[in-house]
């Protein structure tokens, strides 16, 4: 029932007007789009925002003294509190601009965990996360001695949370989860994971990439320390993310890199550093960038993100439903409310070879590991096929996507 009232409270069809490249075509037929999981695609709104800062108010930020540094400098400060406010985060002073989710967690690896983390500690990670939630930390571990412990995945998808009392022990100091696997859709239970390593003292960071866009996310309810997400994929543009750190723990990180515009004073012996945010950004931000995430997360909120995710449930439910009937095809992932993606593998047909007869047919799909090689491992696959949604898809689609698919069965047997 809820379903159904997002539904008819908007008006799908004509927000997907809204996207000019959706009008595409590919190799001679109308393009569907179901690799939203590796970026999404872009309505007017943002484009507008990009070209019109191009346009009218292009000059570096902070620095300037004149009229068109002055614009810029408010618009991309503006941007950074209207982040702040679409996650709920206590103070603008609390948001990173950073280049996305990969460059976000590198940033607490190096500048946190190059200070709090040391020989014998343990850093708690599960073993559904994307790669650029677990390299930075074995590069971490490498330099220090600590080590890497990791919350088992069932069968089904879920982690093994029975687990976690013997996982999640004194000597965590660090507890990094991801909100919505990329592989499998699952949603973990984000605010109970925070609560649980917070109890022991340990600081706890939330890969974000594929939650953001799809579903409320509020920094002070789930509990966390620092949250991560990448704005292209959320009709953001691409080259922007978002760290949130808690106030009084990004006071205590040293900064990352060191150049201009992070600095209060330099010699030639020695600089003093300015307060976060601003001490995390060396040199020229990504300032369209920036103005642009802040035109996809208006545009988002002009949605509302319950809508977009009752939409995205409701899609990936069906798609994965659907799969599920088609002789040879295994479905990856839990089968009751899951993320905006479905990941599967047919008999036989490697995912490569699927996702290029698909293209053929204009349909967008993504196969691999997708940067999940130790997950893909343990389910004992190369990779999967993935279909990923966005609320610009449509049952439509996700019913010529079967089509194709059966017909894809029928050429590779």
């Amino acid at each position: 029932m809820v379903h159904e009232i997002f539904r008819a409270s908007v008006d799908w069809r004509a927000i997907r007007q809204e996207f000019p490249i959706l009008g595409e075509e590919v190799h001679g037929q109308p393009l569907i789009y179901f690799d939203n999981a590796a970026t999404s695609q872009k309505p007017r709104a943002v484009l507008d925002a990009l070209r019109d800062y191009y346009e009218h108010d292009n000059a570096n930020v902070q620095r300037g003294l004149h009229e068109l540094s002055s614009r810029a400098t408010e618009a991309y400060e503006n941007a950074r509190q209207g982040v702040a406010d679409y996650l709920g985060a206590a103070s603008a002073d609390e948001i990173v601009f950073t280049r996305g989710t990969t460059e976000s967690i590198n940033l607490v690896a190096q500048a946190w965990g190059g200070k709090f983390i040391g020989a014998g500690d343990v850093i708690l990670l599960t073993e559904m996360e994307h790669h650029s939630n677990l390299v930075p930390w074995q590069l971490l571990a490498e330099r220090t001695g600590a080590r890497l412990r990791f919350v088992p995945v069932r069968e089904d998808g879920t982690l093994a949370l029975e687990q976690l009392p013997a996982l999640l022990t004194p000597e965590v100091k660090l507890f990094a989860f991801t909100h919505v696997s990329n592989s499998l859709g699952t949603i973990n239970p984000v605010a109970e994971l925070c609560r649980q390593a917070r109890a022991l003292g340990a600081i706890t960071l939330v890969d974000a990439a594929q939650s953001a866009g799809h579903l409320p996310v509020d920094v002070q309810e789930l509990g966390c320390d620092f949250l991560a997400f990448s704005g292209h994929k959320m009709c953001g543009p691409t080259g922007i993310g978002v760290l949130y750190g808690r106030a009084e723990i990004l006071e205590k990180m040293p900064p990352w890199h060191g150049g201009g515009e992070m600095i209060v004073s330099v010699t030639l012996e020695k600089s003093t550093y300015k307060k976060a945010p601003h001490r995390f950004e060396a040199g020229t931000p990504n300032i369209a960038g920036a103005i642009g995430l802040a035109a996809a997360i208006e545009y988002l909120e002009s949605i509302g993100r319950a809508a977009i995710f009752a939409h995205d449930s409701e899609l990936a439910s069906y798609a994965a439903e659907q799969l599920a009937e088609l002789p040879g095809m295994r479905v990856l992932g839990p089968k009751n409310e899951r993320g905006a993606l479905v990941g599967f593998v047919m008999k036989g047909v490697h995912p490569h070879d699927l996702t290029t007869f698909a293209d053929q047919q204009g349909l967008a799909l993504r196969g691999g590991h997708h940067c999940n090689q130790p997950l893909m491992r343990k389910f004992g696959l190369p990779g999967t096929t993935r279909a990923s949604f966005y609320f610009y898809n449509t049952i439509t689609e996700i019913d010529r996507m079967m089509e194709i698919l059966r017909a894809a069965v029928r050429f590779f047997s």
